[in-house]
């Protein structure tokens, strides 16, 4: 249990049996009475946002968090199936909970998985990610204009914008975090 002076920005805490985080925090002491703790709270399984008032002598619950790594099996339908690097239990992670980032995953790929109550959260993959450039415009020799930039699409289908010098078949790092180009992986 945490006491209301224990709260801060982005603890996790649990409210109605759910997992929240805290993503604002105030303190106000009136002249008389109690300290209130004012909080913005995001529910972690729905993504609302909601305020709520502590008052100084409230009790908290904590929540129960568990960080899992996992490597990254096989699709099915339209669950992306993970093992667990210790046990081989199998996680399932649809659609929805992935989101952008299903784009990204590529075979073997090693993830961290967040869970409460054996239910997954989020997943946190690595910041970088090598991929193929399956399909793209050739880029005009000779045009060596900065920042210009044109559609190519990933094997999976994934449009993302790189520069003009980037060709099929050339293989780019992208940033997992933005979905965004980062820069052309050296070959060899």
């Amino acid at each position: 249990m945490y006491s209301a002076s224990d709260l801060k920005k982005g603890l996790k805490i649990e409210i109605d049996g759910e997992p929240c985080m805290i993503t604002n925090f105030e303190f106000s002491k009136p002249g008389k009475g109690q300290a209130l703790y004012r909080c913005k709270i995001k529910n972690l399984i729905r993504g609302n946002t909601f305020d709520k008032t502590y008052r100084s002598v409230e009790k908290i619950n904590r929540c129960s968090l568990i960080s899992r790594d996992y490597t990254f099996s096989y699709i099915d339908a339209d669950d992306y199936v993970f093992s667990d690097n210790e046990s081989f239990e199998e996680a399932r992670l649809n659609d929805e909970l992935l989101g952008d980032l299903k784009h990204f995953i590529v075979d073997d790929m090693k993830v961290e998985i967040l869970f409460h109550n054996d239910r997954a959260l989020e997943i946190s993959l690595p910041n970088f990610v090598e991929m193929e450039i399956a399909e793209t415009e050739p880029g005009a020799r000779g045009d060596t204009a900065t920042n210009v930039m044109k559609p190519a699409k990933l094997p999976n289908g994934y449009e993302i914008n790189v520069p003009i010098f980037i060709n099929e078949g050339d293989t780019i790092r992208i940033d997992t975090r933005t979905g965004t180009y980062s820069d052309r992986a050296s070959k060899g």
